[in-house]
Parts: structure tokens; C-alpha cells; sequence
């Protein structure tokens, strides 16, 4: 039985052999808990990443329902003269695609969820290759009014960073990925990356941006998993008339 100070987790019906189970699940989740504590111990402890090169983006308006103009340029050091970490979300929506990707839009859908969130705490984007008044058309029309969007269609952002064509995958045209810079602390003009975090993990194993979706999180919480031939589409999906 659980102790008096211990948060029950099964109803009065419980069985013993129930009981005893999710105990056992309960020590196995706890030393998980643990585990991801030390993976983002070692993530804050890695050596200072490299200077990047001083991209310039194209920006619309800070509003995603108003007109596609004026378009602006932005560049890597704007995003962070703040002095506040960015983060910036590799969406795979290549120039020539009518849409990104359905999963990539499922995850922006969870961002956009906690956008104003994250905008209390950190700089963060989404940066396609797509060119900006397609990006900011289909970002209206899926309503993420909670987000950044920068179009690197006029930089070599995306293959410098290893989300376009990838040595080992020459054939994927864009790939999703989570990247992380701070402003250089010794050169204020300058950007360092931290970190980067992509879909693949390599060796034909994925889900190396599980936990920043909701979705999967709670698919496996579910008796039956999740399911591995599920993908989102927008088939279901409610967006503004054109």
C-alpha cells in the first residue's frame, strides 16, 4: 500500500497484482525523471559551440493576419541583441512545397500553443526555406498567431546547419530540427550556437524531438501506445479560408 505522504495513483478498485505493477512502473518512471536530469545536466555543460556566420532573414509584419509587407531583414545577431537564449525550430517547408510538412505542422501547432510562454522567457522562431509571404500565408491560414517566422530562402542558413541535404541524406530537401544560440559573450556582435537537436538520432532511429510534443507525450500514456502507422494530415485540421 502506498504511504500516508505517497499520492495514490490507482482508484479503490485497484487490484494487489495492479498495485504491486505500478509501483514497480512508478520506480522505473522516477529513475527515467532522474535520467532526463542528468541529459540536461550534460546538454548545459557542453563547451562553448561555434561562432556563426552573420545570416540575414526575411521578416513580415509582427502580426502573421496583416499584409505579407513591409518585409524587413533580420539577422542571426538581432535575434538575440537582447541578450536572451534563441531558439529557432527547423521547419521542412522547402521553397517549391505548396505546405510544410503534416508533422512539422503538428509540432508548430503545440508551439504555437505556448508561444506567448516562451516569448516571456526566450527569443524563439521558425525558420523555413519556404519564401516568407508563403510562409506567413500558410502560418495565417493555420492560425499561429503565437510565433516568429523567418524565411531563409535568400541564405545558406538551413544547410549550414545540416536541415537541407544532408551528408548521409542528400536526398532530403529540408529536415526538422531544434537549434539554440546565445549572443558571443566576449563579442556582443557576434551569435554561438549551444545546441542542436534533430528528428533523427541516426541509424534509422527517430524520435529526437519527441519531447517537444505534446502529442507523442501523451500517446504513451495510452494502454495501446502509439500507434506507428499514424501521421497527422491536415485533412482534420480547421484553417482560415483563403
Amino acid at each position: 500500500m502506498a504511504s500516508p505522504d505517497e499520492i495514490t495513483r490507482y482508484p479503490a478498485s485497484a487490484s494487489d497484482e495492479y498495485i504491486a505493477s505500478r509501483q514497480k512502473l512508478l520506480e522505473a518512471e522516477f529513475a527515467l525523471r532522474n535520467q532526463i536530469e542528468e541529459v540536461a545536466k550534460l546538454r548545459r555543460a557542453l563547451p562553448p559551440g561555434g561562432i556563426m556566420k552573420p545570416y540575414k532573414f526575411t521578416e513580415g509584419p509582427t502580426d502573421i493576419n496583416e499584409a505579407n509587407g513591409p518585409i524587413k531583414e533580420t539577422t542571426l545577431a538581432d535575434l538575440v541583441s537582447d541578450g536572451r537564449t534563441l531558439a529557432i525550430y527547423h521547419m521542412m517547408f522547402a521553397a517549391k512545397d505548396g505546405s510544410p510538412c503534416t508533422m512539422c505542422s503538428a509540432f508548430v501547432d503545440g508551439l504555437n500553443g505556448v508561444g506567448q510562454h516562451l516569448a516571456h522567457r526566450i527569443n524563439f522562431a521558425i525558420v523555413a526555406r519556404a519564401p516568407i509571404g508563403k510562409l506567413r500565408e500558410y502560418a495565417a491560414r493555420r492560425g499561429w498567431t503565437n510565433l516568429r517566422f523567418l524565411s531563409s530562402s535568400e541564405n545558406d542558413f538551413n544547410a549550414d546547419m545540416h536541415m537541407e541535404k544532408p551528408e548521409g541524406a542528400p536526398d532530403a530537401a529540408q529536415l526538422p530540427g531544434l537549434s539554440v544560440f546565445k549572443k558571443d559573450a566576449e563579442d556582443p556582435g557576434k551569435v554561438r550556437h549551444t545546441y542542436t537537436v534533430s528528428a533523427s538520432f541516426g541509424n534509422n532511429t527517430e524520435r529526437g524531438l519527441d519531447a517537444l510534443s505534446p502529442l507523442w507525450n501523451m500517446f504513451d500514456l495510452l494502454p495501446e501506445g502509439r500507434d506507428k502507422k499514424w501521421y497527422p494530415t491536415d485533412d482534420y485540421i480547421k484553417m482560415a479560408k483563403e
